[in-house]
């Protein structure tokens, strides 16, 4: 299912469908000053933004889509009537910015309150009483993107039938008794009301700031004042929490991203695309139901001090909505540049009668402490400085190989992904980026080392982003190594920040807008963006780059090509190599069991990501309850690493079969190119 992202790093500033019942709207008045920062936006897009489209008509009814989504993305709330009347402003919203008028935002928002305010009745004072009849064999959607918008107030009031009927439904399957789901119920849609009464105009105003900056790419962003004190707390990573990223999507909180550090990395308790249903203090704090919370209210409840506890109720992405809930605890903490630096293992396995060692090398993000090196400080940390210590201390230990691990990396230094790549590669370029005026700009390796030689496969997964993709891009472009995994993100975009208060003297504070201005493309010439890097061997995955990748954003900039830089393949490995590697990978997927249920669990994911229909009824969604959980039970990997079934490490269980994959394609490799 495709996420909506708005600004706020494309999180923080989702609006879901809260308003405080009987709030005036028509307070909600736009400041003169939003009128400054609209028009001084409008200009930044014109000039500075790497599409060099002006904001035009055509824009302004793309602009009224994506507003329109983000108030209503389930089309639960407007009527299909509203959406005819708001066509008004289908051609004028680029002429209105320009003229400093941004009413079209406050004037839907009116119309969108009283919708609510509309349903929130309706709820309150009929469904949330109802006894519903869960022998009926009917069943609610969850997706409702390609839904039409409701002809009448009867459409919707079945329509939500159906969504409290859901959420009732799964209340009495974890034992609760009609009085206390129609209390839990209540007391939801009460705090619905009490959160969005603090809904406020710069709220509405971001909002609508976010659908004109988005209609030009999902990466060029309006941050408020407030947005933007958050988003430089969390670029200083002060935050203290569980290190995970989350998202609103429909009625659930779903982690998008887990930080290195947190507990939810360390834990191994929390996956991408788990769903939050509900949070509760210390060890033995009541559970708090969370299902339909505004984001950042959902966030306030999870952060916490230092070494306190926190407990989630989760819907595991593995078994999908209409398995079973899991009660997990975690511990909160400071996420450190520390825990975001690389680290190594040693893999110790037997071949052919003999004592052998892998490496591993695995990379978070990719990092600099800009202000001890700013301070002259000799020891400072960073990505190519930790590497090359790590590889160092491999190559003392005799390692035959090494795994570099992307996944999960989301990018970081440009300057670091460059340096890295140069410990690999004697010199020659790295990456090249192009500006919005068409120059390009060659970035080169300059140092002539070559710190390691050795094997190399570069690790990637579908959220192996940004710096991520140019250093495996340089890596597999120069043939220095294999690629092996998922295709990546494919973000090849690159951003700056213009601090609006520099064009706008108010005694109001005004905000920052984010642009894209830059493209990056690889030294064969290939823009990263969009097709990431697609690996030399691909391993079973259970993201589709329609749905998790900058292909899932219909704005997001096209891939294209430009002129190839001069440089010289290392040619440690060639198409011969990568076939016999491929070769080796499909004859395992055929007799290795541990493959084979790795293979079987990733479909089964990928159906679950995929599955956005819940029966109402109580017997079958019993029966799909017990069928996840019987199958989860029945999946637990024996990931021992073997080698055409030669023990490596012997009996160590490394919990990561994706891993497993890595090293025995790298000790393949290893003894065909290099003994």
């Amino acid at each position: 299912m495709k996420s909506r992202t708005i600004g706020l790093v494309g999180i923080l500033t989702i609006i879901l469908t809260w308003q405080a019942a009987g709030q005036d709207t028509l307070q909600l008045k736009p400041k003169a000053v939003f009128g400054k920062e609209a028009r001084v936006i409008s200009y930044i897009l014109d000039n500075a933004h790497y599409r060099k489209i002006k904001l035009n008509d055509s824009l302004s009814a793309a602009i009224l889509i994506r507003y329109i989504g983000e108030l209503d993305n389930s089309k639960t709330y407007f009527l299909a009537s509203d959406i005819k009347a708001f066509d008004r402003y289908k051609y004028s919203i680029d002429d209105l910015t320009r003229n400093e008028n941004v009413t079209p935002a406050f004037e839907i928002y009116k119309v969108f309150n009283k919708r609510y305010q509309e349903r929130m009745n309706y709820v309150l004072t009929n469904l949330v009483y109802q006894k519903f009849d869960y022998t009926a064999d009917e069943y609610y959607d969850t997706d409702r993107e390609k839904a039409n918008w409701a002809n009448s107030k009867e459409e919707l009031n079945e329509v939500w039938r159906k969504i409290i009927k859901s959420q009732a439904l799964s209340l009495k399957l974890t034992g609760k008794k009609q009085e206390e789901i129609t209390e839990t119920l209540k007391a939801r849609y009460e705090r619905f009301n009490k959160t969005f009464s603090q809904f406020n105009a710069e709220d509405v105003f971001g909002i609508y700031m976010n659908a004109i900056t988005e209609a030009y790419d999902p990466h060029t962003n309006y941050f408020s004042p407030k947005q933007s004190d958050l988003f430089k707390q969390q670029m200083s990573l002060s935050l203290e929490g569980i290190g995970a990223q989350l998202q609103s999507e429909n009625d659930y909180t779903k982690v998008v991203k887990i930080l290195p550090g947190g507990d939810a990395q360390k834990s191994g308790k929390v996956n991408v695309n788990d769903l939050i249903v509900a949070v509760a203090q210390g060890k033995d704090g009541e559970m708090v139901d969370v299902v339909g919370w505004r984001l950042d209210d959902v966030v306030k409840l999870i952060k916490g001090p230092k070494g306190s506890v926190v407990r989630l109720m989760i819907l595991p992405a593995k078994t999908g909505v209409n398995g079973p809930a899991q009660e997990i605890t975690l511990v909160r903490d400071k996420i450190k540049l520390e825990d975001q630096a690389a680290r190594k293992e040693v893999i110790n396995y037997q071949i052919n009668g003999r004592q052998a060692k892998l490496g591993v090398i695995s990379l978070p993000s990719f990092y600099m402490d800009f202000e001890a090196y700013q301070k002259g400080d000799p020891n400072y940390r960073s990505t190519t400085r930790d590497v090359k210590r790590l590889i160092g201390e491999l190559k003392a230990e005799g390692v035959e190989g090494i795994v570099m691990d992307l996944r999960n990396n989301g990018g970081g230094s440009l300057n670091e992904a460059i340096d890295l790549t140069g410990l690999f590669i004697k010199d020659g370029p790295v990456v090249q980026v192009r500006n919005s005026v068409n120059k390009i700009e060659v970035h080169p390796d300059d140092d002539k080392e070559i710190y390691y030689n050795g094997p190399l496969v570069v690790l990637t997964n579908r959220f192996s982003a940004s710096a991520s993709e140019i250093f495996a891009g340089a890596i597999q472009d120069y043939q220095r190594g294999v690629v092996v995994g998922e295709s990546t993100f494919g973000k090849g975009t690159v951003q700056t920040i213009y601090d609006l208060s520099k064009f706008i003297n108010d005694k109001e504070p005004v905000g920052e807008v984010k642009v894209t201005f830059q493209k990056y493309y690889r030294v064969t010439g290939s823009s990263t963006q969009h097709k990431g890097v697609t690996p030399d061997v691909t391993l079973p995955t259970a993201f589709e780059a329609e749905q998790y990748g900058e292909s899932s954003n219909s704005n997001a900039l096209p891939w294209d090509v430009i002129r190839p830089a001069s440089f010289q393949k290392v040619s440690a490995v060639n198409d011969r190599i990568i076939a016999g590697l491929n070769k080796s990978y499909q004859e395992r997927t055929r007799f290795d069991s541990n493959l084979k249920k790795y293979i079987s669990e990733t479909e089964d994911l990928k159906k679950n990501l995929n599955q956005t229909r819940i029966s109402l009824n109580e017997v079958k969604r019993k029966q799909e309850i017990a069928e996840a959980e019987q199958k989860k039970a029945s999946e637990k990997l024996d990931t021992k690493v073997s080698r055409e079934g030669v023990p490596l490490d012997d009996l160590v269980d490394m919990k990561d079969e994706y891993l497993r994959e890595g090293l025995l394609i790298l000790s393949d490799l290893a003894g065909k190119r290099f003994g």
